[in-house]
């Protein structure tokens, strides 16, 4: 069986610093759609990058890795209600076309609401954050929205009259709803807006998935390194969602059995302004948060009375000694406030 899998975006340097809101690992989900004959909504939300198998067919015809619509033989146009993992600010898209040649839509436009509530009907304001936009065959549409500041729950995205999306990309910040400064919360969960900056190697498993809500359902879901056969060893750097005080940091190598690593530790600091290529070298200096501390296999690692200070960070550096695989990363504490109290 012969698969191919879509090249990632070339996503501009403020991209890389936002979080995809639209991502299904943290519960956005699929609230209505006017057609998905061919293709399920929801296969645009997945992480996974688009893959196109050639000799694939189902019932409805080729299987395609994305949501698509029939042929369209009257007047109008297909559209999809996504309801989002988090509240958040939306800078920019991915509207990803990959491996749709001859069935992808002419254009699209997007739209979105805030509505917390999930009551969605005709009195709902939708907001255009991209106008009509031409699209192109197999290709990665990365387009800034018009408007940008205030928090939004659902998009809608329209696609001019019918076809096929890869893949969806809402790139931005998470708003925190309903969330006081003294309550404790995960600082780098993917749900509260932390992202991976950088990594050493991930050659079985990508470190994005330390932040995955919940713990790892195999071993392929953590971060994994292959087998390191000179000095050093393997790290990542974590930018947290909110800056904060960390009070408890929770190191979990679930399903990791043969293959964890000896030690962690980890290395913190709090830092604005500063690109992801400026942090990379920085990072070796940053002081410790936690020594090196020893693992076990498939098992969640606590520490309390070992966290060195409670000041106020924005970035860790997570040092996984020599090698091996680290399913999941919480750092619970409390957002930092502005005043830095």
């Amino acid at each position: 069986m012969s698969i191919s899998y879509a090249k990632p975006a070339d996503l501009p340097e403020h991209f890389k610093r936002l979080v995809n809101l639209a991502d299904a690992r943290i519960g956005t989900t699929i609230v209505a759609c006017s057609d998905e004959f061919f293709a399920k909504a929801e296969r645009m939300l997945q992480t996974a990058p688009a893959m196109f198998i050639a000799d694939k067919f189902d019932d409805h015809g080729k299987w395609m890795d994305g949501w698509e619509t029939r042929r369209k033989r009257e007047a109008g146009y297909d559209w999809c209600i996504v309801r989002l993992g988090v509240a958040g600010q939306i800078t920019g898209f991915d509207v990803d076309t990959s491996f749709f040649t001859g069935n992808y839509p002419a254009s699209a436009s997007i739209e979105a609401c805030y509505a917390p509530d999930d009551q969605l009907d005709e009195q709902t304001t939708w907001v255009e954050l991209v106008a009509n936009h031409i699209l192109s065959p197999d290709h990665h549409h990365l387009i800034e929205a018009s408007q940008q500041g205030q928090p939004f729950t659902h998009i809608r995205l329209n696609i001019f009259p019918d076809g096929g999306i890869a893949r969806l990309r809402v790139y931005g910040q998470v708003v925190l709803q309903s969330q006081a400064a003294t309550d404790p919360l995960d600082l780098v969960a993917l749900k509260n807006g932390g992202r991976i900056v950088a990594f050493s190697d991930a050659h079985f498993g990508h470190p994005n998935n330390l932040l995955n809500p919940g713990r790892g359902i195999n071993m392929g879901d953590g971060w994994e390194t292959k087998r390191r056969r000179a000095p050093g060893h393997d790290w990542c750097i974590i930018a947290l969602g909110q800056p904060g005080q960390v009070e408890r940091i929770e190191v979990d190598t679930a399903h990791f059995k043969g293959n964890y690593p000896a030690f962690c530790s980890i290395q913190a600091v709090y830092v604005e302004n500063a690109t992801d290529a400026q942090l990379i070298p920085q990072s070796m200096f940053w002081p410790f948060l936690l020594n090196d501390q020893p693992l076990s296999m498939d098992h969640i690692h606590t520490y309390i009375s070992e966290i060195l200070h409670e000041q106020k960070i924005s970035h860790i550096r997570l040092n996984m000694i020599p090698d091996g695989g680290i399913s999941r990363i919480r750092l619970w504490g409390k957002i930092a406030l502005e005043d830095g109290v």
